[in-house]
């Protein structure tokens, strides 16, 4: 007859004599449990009727010569016990609050020179208390509609909805300015396969306008009005409401909805 006491002892009862029999058990820390070799990283595209927007961490570090600030992507090191889409769901659930949201994963990025600038090995090691070498990332995009409510969780975590145009001209870690230049290229031929992921984007209440400029943003073109017009009316699941735009300094224009 056995049994366990506890998690470091195991008693055994055996002809009427008690053994007691202690076992070195190493309990792992939660840095221990990541994996360092491996990282999700999402892209998450929002639209705020005029601009696509994507959605960027602030990161501080802290340097011999002062305080280093640049941007990076949501992510994180895999944890060993959760898969890849595991991973992103918890990323984005964690900064945003939000559990239902659209993702895809779309690409890997895996060149050893990504993880070359000691200062992203730098800041890295510190946040996870890891050494690091070389890391693959996994990439998601994600399409949140920009006026939903965000939760940006934890006191150290700024999070800012940046012009997708400046992306080229800012300081980003990583590769992560690679990542979205390709989340983009994923999203502008998804659109074309699926249209009505466009609709992620817009706000449940939107003009013909709106979704023109969206579309034109996301495949880098200029549509002519009345022709784009021609091809949404062809579109079944955009349905016209009885309501106008309220609050504009011009004309209110005709409200849709998206049918599934």
């Amino acid at each position: 007859m056995c049994f366990i006491t506890a998690f470091l002892i195991h008693v055994c009862i055996l002809n009427d004599r008690i053994f007691v029999i202690k076992f070195n058990v190493k309990i792992m820390t939660a840095n221990e449990m990541l994996n360092p070799n491996i990282s999700v990283d999402c892209v998450v595209f929002g639209f705020d009727g005029d601009k696509l927007k994507v959605l960027l961490i602030e990161r501080n570090i802290i340097e011999p010569n002062g305080l280093y600030n640049d941007k990076k992507l949501p992510g994180s090191i895999i944890f060993n016990n959760e898969d890849l889409d595991e991973a992103a769901i918890r990323v984005l659930h964690e900064l945003t609050g939000i559990r239902s949201i659209y993702l895809s994963q779309f690409h890997s990025f895996g060149n050893p020179a990504r993880t070359t600038n000691p200062r992203d090995i730098h800041w890295l090691e510190r946040t996870t208390q890891l050494k690091i070498g070389r890391i693959v990332t996994v990439a998601y995009v994600s399409l949140v509609k920009i006026n939903r409510k965000l939760t940006f969780n934890g006191d150290d975590t700024t999070a800012n909805w940046v012009d997708v145009a400046l992306v080229d001209n800012m300081n980003l870690a990583f590769d992560h300015a690679e990542i979205i230049r390709k989340g983009l290229e994923h999203i502008r031929h998804r659109m074309d396969i699926e249209p009505h992921l466009l609709f992620e984007l817009l706000p449940r209440k939107f003009t013909i306008s709106q979704l023109r400029t969206l579309y034109d943003t996301v495949n880098q073109t200029r549509s002519d009005v009345r022709n784009f017009q021609k091809r949404v009316a062809q579109w079944p699941y955009v349905v016209a409401l009885d309501e106008l735009e309220t609050g504009v300094p011009h004309r209110a224009a005709r409200l849709y909805k998206y049918k599934r």
